[in-house]
């Protein structure tokens, strides 16, 4: 009898799965708007304390933090949570109404500074934090904005300063595209 597609990729990498196994997708952390941007750079809003926890059983090595710690749903003790579990935590308050183009520096530098870790960048919805990443991308790792975009245009369309950041931002950098 001829084997199934799945044990034959996988005899032909030397292991012979059994009839029941199968490889299960990785879990993806329990926040909202969580998307996964690479193997090693996630985004979301704010994980619940019990999310936080188990971070490092998922292979996450730093969080970083977008919002004040003073919106509603913070988690006081994220970066007690967080120590425990050997994950470094790094807080860049970025107020919703004013994000600078300073923010935008200080993630790129803690994201550079962070390289070939796991890492979640995290804010209260994913606005802040999905927006960064953005730029990050685009400028620090040169990858095409319309694909890097897509994983904001997953969570909102950035109006108001935010879109006004952005466009300075690819301007500033001479990266033409239109965030829609």
């Amino acid at each position: 009898m001829p084997l199934p597609r799945r044990h034959l990729l996988a005899a032909s990498a030397g292991v012979l799965l059994p009839p029941c196994i199968t490889r299960a997708a990785p879990a993806a952390v329990d926040a909202p708007n969580y998307i996964e941007i690479s193997p090693t750079l996630a985004t979301s809003g704010q994980p619940s304390a019990e999310a936080l926890q188990s971070l490092a059983a998922q292979g996450f090595q730093a969080v970083v933090y977008l919002a004040p710690g003073t919106v509603p749903n913070a988690v006081a003790n994220e970066g007690e949570l967080l120590a425990r579990q050997g994950i470094e935590f790094v807080h860049i308050p970025i107020n919703f109404g004013t994000p600078e183009a300073s923010h935008v520096e200080a993630v790129a530098a803690a994201l550079h500074r962070l390289q070939g870790r796991k890492v979640l960048v995290h804010c209260e919805i994913n606005m802040r934090a999905s927006s960064m990443v953005f730029l990050y991308r685009v400028i620090e790792l040169h990858e095409a904005p319309a694909a890097a975009y897509e994983a904001v245009a997953r969570v909102w369309s950035p109006r108001g300063p935010w879109r006004r950041l952005i466009v300075e931002q690819l301007a500033r950098h001479q990266i033409s595209f239109d965030p829609y």
